[in-house]
């Protein structure tokens, strides 16, 4: 964002207008929160985030409002943009103190924004918990005081915003838990940057919409046939474990690969092949059985690793699947069973033709990254993974994030908590394994598959259980299909 700012006003844009604009968008959320004649407490910091209050501030007043502007620091050390609007400023300016929100309809958090790369603390710090334990309303400006911009961590103390009004384009802060809740309902404000500052910036991270790959997502054809459509091979476990495989091999049916099997165990045969009906079954001895069913290279997907039980034997399966053509989706135990030789795991991605998505939770995670926690950011975590593996890494949570390995990365913000439940990342792997059936490039895939994961879960709503979310699919795809 900030080289946004800089290259609008190399553009011609004036700081100040970018400024005013800025506290104009605040101002019209604010109008919406509260009606005129409400009192407003403005905490106001000591930068540019500072500044739009101010603006915020006067515009209100001229509107009706009732409201206090309260700085941390004093109006002689502001510098700038935000020195020019606070001395627009006509009313009184005390130091926020433990009553700052004393019969106050609503709150605006002016205090820092994006750019915060300190723990908060002292007068910002009071200023923020009594804020906080007021319980009046909160408008954050551009982000909630004390969330990093760039990983959405608290930095010692935090706004709890109700609404936050942000500018030109979200922050990875928005989207990236905790900061994510903390910011509320998000307002996107155009204030005046030209879009093709984008194309000058080239950004790496994307917030997970359709429309970054809808026009890839695969559709049927009239004079198509299932064979066009990949044919997905799902890894079953042992006879304890089987379930997770069949949730996959839905999925993989539901996000319309034409053709799935499961391949099982012997002694997994009968449970398997006794629930499934248009999902193949066929039998499978160890990691040479699995080799000898995917040199059919009509088997253009795997899907290996939900329920497949942790040990050598799981090694020797993902193994067998990663020396084939097939593009491949490990998960769950085909990722735990590398936790004491990663590097291993990494070799055989690399050495490879044919796409991987690995989709580990962070449990996951930290046993196949153990040295990546250090890293606050989880767009940092899952980009470093993605390239250290050569694969494409879904770091699964209430904020999934997708990254490849030349940096690229996506971050979902529509999973909602209903989706964490029992066998839900299967069906997200049986999901990826069957668009990259259907010929869908691995990143676009992974992004596609998590976002259509949660936009399943959101339309079954409360009660949902993993079974629903493959049965959810064909009201999603339809709506996206349009008339």
């Amino acid at each position: 964002m900030g080289a946004a700012d800089r290259l609008a006003v190399a553009s011609g844009v004036r700081s100040s207008a970018l400024m005013e604009r800025a506290g104009e968008a605040v101002a019209a959320v604010a109008e919406s929160m509260l009606p005129p004649g409400g009192r407003v407490a403005v905490l106001a910091g000591p930068g540019n985030n500072g500044g739009d209050g101010f603006v915020a501030a006067r515009l209100l007043t001229e509107r009706g409002y009732r409201v206090a502007v309260f700085l941390i620091g004093d109006r002689d050390s502001l510098k700038g943009d935000a020195s020019l609007m606070a001395r627009a400023w006509k009313g009184p300016i005390e130091a926020p103190g433990r009553d700052l929100a004393h019969g106050a309809g609503l709150i605006i958090d002016a205090l820092f924004g994006a750019g915060l790369d300190r723990p908060i603390e002292g007068a910002a710090a009071a200023a923020i918990e009594a804020a906080n334990e007021s319980r009046v309303p909160i408008l954050a400006v551009d982000l909630p005081s004390g969330v990093d911009g760039a990983s959405g961590a608290i930095l010692g103390q935090a706004i709890l915003a109700t609404e936050t009004v942000t500018f030109f384009r979200r922050k990875p802060g928005h989207l990236l838990m905790p900061g994510r809740v903390l910011a509320g309902r998000l307002t996107l404000a155009d204030i005046g940057h030209d879009l093709s500052i984008l194309h000058d910036i080239g950004p790496m991270a994307f917030h997970n919409s359709p429309t970054l790959w809808l026009d890839g997502l695969p559709r049927p054809q009239l004079d198509g046939h299932k064979y066009d459509r990949g044919h997905a091979l799902v890894v079953s476990g042992p006879i304890t474990g089987t379930g997770a495989a069949r949730l996959a091999a839905r999925a993989a049916l539901r996000i319309g690969a034409g053709l799935v099997t499961v391949a099982s165990p012997p002694d997994a045969i009968v449970a398997n092949a006794a629930q499934l009906t248009a999902i193949m079954v066929m039998r499978m001895y160890e990691a040479d059985g699995l080799a000898e069913i995917l040199a059919d290279h009509r088997k253009n997907a795997v899907v290996i690793g939900p329920a497949l039980g942790v040990g050598d034997g799981a090694i020797a399966m993902v193994s067998a699947a990663l020396d084939s053509d097939a593009a491949t989706v490990v998960d769950a135990d085909g990722l735990t069973s590398f936790a004491a030789t990663p590097d291993s795991l990494f070799m055989r991605i690399k050495g490879r033709g044919a796409p991987v998505v690995l989709t580990p939770h962070e449990g996951e995670f930290s046993r196949l990254f153990p040295d990546l926690g250090i890293l606050s950011s989880k767009l940092d975590r899952a980009r470093e993974a993605a390239m250290r593996s050569g694969a494409v890494v879904v770091l699964k949570g209430p904020d999934t994030v997708v990254a490849a390995p030349d940096g690229i990365a996506t971050v979902a913000d529509n999973a909602p908590a209903d989706l964490a439940t029992a066998g839900a990342g299967d069906v997200l792997a049986g999901m990826i394994g069957g668009l990259m059936a259907q010929q869908m490039p691995a990143f676009e895939a992974a992004t596609a598959g998590v976002w259509l994961h949660g936009a399943a879960a959101a339309h079954v709503g409360r009660g949902l259980i993993s079974e629903d979310l493959p049965e959810a699919l064909p009201a999603v795809l339809s709506a996206l299909a349009g008339p």
